[in-house]
């Protein structure tokens, strides 16, 4: 979970650093890039999880 925690950090100064330099357009593609394909592990997780009889939650 430490893990998880340091790259958002790392995404969220990658995106101010975007931002502060009028790339704000790009760094907000790249959220909604990131924003999907995490929301798609976490569906495909939920699924596998479902399927080995593992508690969802």
């Amino acid at each position: 979970m430490l893990g998880w925690t340091l790259l958002f950090a790392i995404l969220a100064v990658v995106a101010g650093f975007f931002g502060f330099f009028s790339l704000a357009g790009i760094a907000a593609s790249i959220a909604k890039i990131l924003f999907l394909v995490f929301l798609v592990l976490l569906v495909v997780n939920f699924a596998i999880r479902a399927f080995r009889g593992d508690s969802v939650l």
